[in-house]
C-alpha cells in the first residue's frame, strides 16, 4: 500500500525545487506588539531547517 505524506508537516513547510526546506518561524503571532520591529521582520522571512531537521521532514513528506 502507498504510503501518505504527513499532512500537519505539509501544511507547515516548504520544499524547494532544489529540496531546501523553509518553515516560519514560532511566535509570530503571539504578542506582536511588544516586540521589536526587527524580530517581526525576520519572523516574516522564514528560515532554513539544515541538518537532521531536514532529514526527519524529507522523510515525513516523501510519500
Amino acid at each position: 500500500m502507498k504510503e501518505k505524506s504527513h499532512r500537519g508537516i505539509a501544511k507547515r513547510v516548504k520544499v524547494t525545487a532544489t529540496g531546501r526546506v523553509f518553515a516560519s518561524r514560532v511566535g509570530y503571532q503571539h504578542k506582536r506588539l511588544k516586540k521589536r520591529a526587527s524580530q517581526k521582520r525576520a519572523a516574516r522571512k522564514g528560515m532554513e531547517l539544515v541538518g537532521g531537521e531536514r532529514k526527519k521532514i524529507k522523510r515525513l513528506l516523501s510519500a
